[in-house]
């Protein structure tokens, strides 16, 4: 592609390149001229991020582990194991699968004034495709895009040099970017066994290795799930993200500041980590309704008991009320909360339905924190005219974790209009992929 040198020409070009059908089914964004410029030194932080991730999920996997060993409070797995199928409990305790841990992971990171903060982290991320066709059109127009042009094709391919990606019906809004990934990979790597996308409602016979694009409360949908489990449970495939539900949790970033649970996330982390992980992972509570004994409080809330939290006022409620997950209520913005948003009934009824939904259907309250302004053009829907839009970004990391190291393949940054606290892909969102620049 050759770069035009003005702005219209460039998101022209862009839209131009689309493939047809898009990348999402019925899907659209605005369209930016440039790639979204970060800093050297965020870029260094993100690069420094990818590891911290990869031990985090690590002793994730070997806190849940010791619990249902018993060589750590029960408590712990017990709580992850609520609400779930037996079989899927059973499994994800057997060897190999109880060691294993999720090959591409995903921080939904938001750029605040003080530096980011990761809102939570997807172990089963959309986008991968969809990012990788970015930085490859971007890098055509001369940006400097994270990862390089072909980070994110590199960085699947480094997981598995082929195989199969299995997607649910749930999942089918992302079907498009996949079998653009997939065509990418086969023609990239020509001397591979090859990709090929698969439908979950029908699809058998599976390649040695399977990717799962799709969500494990939604098993009773995916005719395929119950084959694919059993093979991966018997050794005769690899499947990534696992199947460990207890790793898709949100409720680990409430584990994670525990002070009962301080001293072996320090041994698991290493001090250095875990210190730069409590910069970067929000404060956060476990909606859990048993009773505090007459001299205790909520730490930070610094109240004996969640009635005194729903009866907080508008400006104390700078907090984000969420499903820890296994439900169709726990991806994308579904089953959030904005406590400052709501009216004081409909915050009592939402936290009062958390408190009855525990430990079933695990909640967690985190403190929110507020994305900074950032402008950045798109092209209007004339096409003829750019716009610059005041918004905030959700930056988004894809890791790839390898068997030495992890690297990150690309970044998807998505600028919501200024109005909009919770940040996520919508049509007046810009998408972009993001940059390394000097000037930022």
């Amino acid at each position: 592609m050759i770069a035009p040198s003005d702005t219209v020409g460039r998101a022209k070009a862009v839209q131009a390149a689309l493939p047809a059908g898009g990348l999402f089914h019925e899907k659209a964004w605005r369209v930016a001229p440039s790639a979204f410029p970060l800093n050297a030194k965020l870029v260094a932080e993100l690069e420094k991020l990818g590891h911290r991730l990869t031990l985090f999920l690590q002793a994730c996997s070997q806190l849940y582990r010791l619990s249902a060993d018993g060589r750590q409070p029960g408590w712990i797995a017990e709580l992850l194991d609520a609400g779930k199928p037996k079989e899927l409990v059973e499994q994800q305790r057997n060897k190999p699968i109880s060691q294993q841990i999720p090959r591409i992971i995903r921080p939904d990171i938001i750029l605040t004034d003080h530096g980011f903060i990761i809102a939570e982290l997807d172990n089963v991320p959309g986008g991968i495709g969809l990012t990788g066709w970015l930085n490859k059109i971007y890098a055509d127009l001369g940006d400097n895009v994270l990862g390089g042009p072909e980070g994110m094709l590199d960085g699947f391919a480094s997981i598995f040099p082929g195989g199969d990606i299995v997607i649910s019906e749930e999942a089918s809004t992302y079907r498009p970017e996949m079998e653009w990934l997939a065509a990418a990979l086969n023609a990239k790597n020509s001397n591979s066994p090859g990709w090929r996308v698969r439908d979950a409602q029908d699809a058998d016979d599976f390649s040695p290795e399977v990717y799962r694009f799709f969500e494990l409360f939604d098993l009773a949908n995916v005719p395929a799930a119950g084959k694919l489990r059993n093979l991966a449970a018997e050794g005769k495939i690899t499947v990534t993200p696992p199947f460990r539900p207890a790793l898709e949790e949100k409720l680990w970033f409430a584990l994670f500041w525990l002070r009962p649970l301080e001293a072996f996330w320090t041994r698991a982390l290493g001090g250095r980590t875990f210190s730069a992980l409590q910069e970067v992972i929000p404060y956060t509570w476990l909606v859990d309704p048993t009773p505090l004994p007459p001299h205790a409080v909520l730490p930070r809330l610094e109240v004996n008991d969640w009635s005194e939290v729903a009866a907080f006022s508008q400006k104390q409620r700078n907090l984000i009320l969420k499903i820890s997950g296994f439900s169709e209520q726990a991806w994308g913005s579904r089953g959030v909360i904005m406590a400052q948003d709501v009216p004081q009934p409909e915050w009592q009824k939402e936290l009062s339905k958390a408190l009855e939904a525990w430990p079933s259907s695990p909640h967690i309250l985190q403190q929110f924190h507020q994305g900074r302004l950032v402008e950045h053009d798109y092209l209007d829907p004339s096409g003829e005219e750019i716009i610059r839009m005041r918004g905030r970004v959700r930056l988004c990391p894809y890791y790839f974790i390898g068997e030495q190291k992890t690297v990150c393949g690309g970044a998807l940054a998505t600028i919501c209009p200024d109005d909009k606290k919770l940040l996520h892909g919508m049509t007046d969102a810009i998408l972009t992929p993001a940059c390394k620049t000097e000037d930022a």
